[in-house]
């Protein structure tokens, strides 16, 4: 198995093990769904720019650009993309990681579920490290 795999599948188990609310306070509960609600916005303006700045160092340091990191959005995340519909969901804790999870609908109908996690910054502001997509029918809904 692979890292990136293993990663997923651990993230899964426990997500699907534990699914309890992140321990933090209800303010970083309201700024992580921020933090996701303004890039799925900057996603629908076509803001690589706005979007990319939310991402994590790791990822902004893997994509180099707002261009390149909105292409891979673009042509490997539709539902992220551009979704029929969002409907946040739980905020669980994934082996010490705030994942968020966010219910959407693609533009082909299909529901999925968008684990977003969460990576605190030195000044206290919260980035997105990832996105992984799961199907919508597997529980987890």
């Amino acid at each position: 198995m692979t890292k990136a795999l293993g990663f997923i599948a651990v993230m899964l188990w426990a997500i699907s093990a534990a699914a309890q609310t992140a321990p933090m306070s209800a303010a970083d509960e309201a700024r992580i769904r921020a933090v996701v609600a303004g890039q799925l916005a900057a996603f629908q303006r076509d803001d690589a720019n706005a979007a990319f700045a939310v991402a994590s160092p790791a990822i902004q340091q893997m994509f180099q650009t707002p261009g390149i990191f909105m292409r891979m959005v673009k042509t490997g995340y539709a539902p992220v993309y551009r979704p029929r519909k969002v409907e946040f969901r739980d905020l669980v804790d994934a082996g010490g990681i705030p994942v968020q999870r966010v219910y959407l609908v693609g533009p082909d109908g299909v529901p999925v579920i968008a684990l977003y996690p969460m990576e605190r910054q030195a000044d206290g502001s919260w980035r997105i490290d990832g996105c992984t997509l799961v199907r919508a029918d597997d529980g987890m809904a």
